[in-house]
């Protein structure tokens, strides 16, 4: 069994990058993983802002970065990029942070303009954390993922269809690297 961080950089409580995650999350816990959840919203804004590398919440995130075999990255896009709020906490992290790590970026935003958000504005600071593989990114527009009264989310069955693969491909590297010996990786 894996251990995998999930990431919510959403700064809304309602978010519906939250509610991905969570779907998604879902699914890798079927396949026989563990997942944890970091909502960098909950973390202290003081902390994230006044870099305050010592913060123990800040040390905690940290550590939930070192202890998981892979990390699914989400975020909300905001005028063409990632959330300022992930930037914050990216930035806070050591240096090669994802070294060796499989991370599934993923993407929610109102319009299609956004769609290459990920490969030109998240993936490239992923690659400098030192990421081990980065399977492809998925956008998803908001209107695709309806959130319930009851507390439930659904994914619209052609966003579904599309993000099955992803999770499928994330879950089988993840699987096979944290099987293999360290010397293999």
């Amino acid at each position: 069994m894996a251990s995998i961080l999930s990431v919510s950089g959403s700064p809304s409580a309602t978010s519906r990058t939250a509610r991905l995650l969570g779907h998604v999350a879902e699914r890798l816990t079927a396949d026989g993983h563990e997942v944890t959840t970091l909502d960098v919203r909950t973390l202290p804004g003081e902390a994230l802002l006044g870099t305050d590398f010592g913060h123990p919440a800040i040390v905690a995130a940290t550590e939930l970065f070192e202890r998981a075999d892979g990390v699914v990255i989400g975020t909300p896009v905001y005028k063409a990029a990632y959330s300022g709020l992930l930037k914050s906490l990216l930035d806070l992290l050591p240096q090669f942070a994802l070294a060796g790590k499989t991370i599934l970026p993923l993407a929610t935003g109102g319009t299609t303009a956004h769609v290459l958000a990920i490969d030109y504005a998240l993936r490239p600071v992923l690659s400098s954390m030192g990421a081990g593989h980065i399977v492809q990114g998925w956008f998803v527009l908001d209107r695709h993922i309806t959130l319930h009264e009851d507390g439930t989310t659904t994914i619209e069955p052609s966003t579904e269809e599309a993000l099955t693969p992803l999770i499928t491909q994330f879950s089988t590297v993840i699987t096979r690297t944290s099987l293999a010996p360290a010397s293999a990786v």
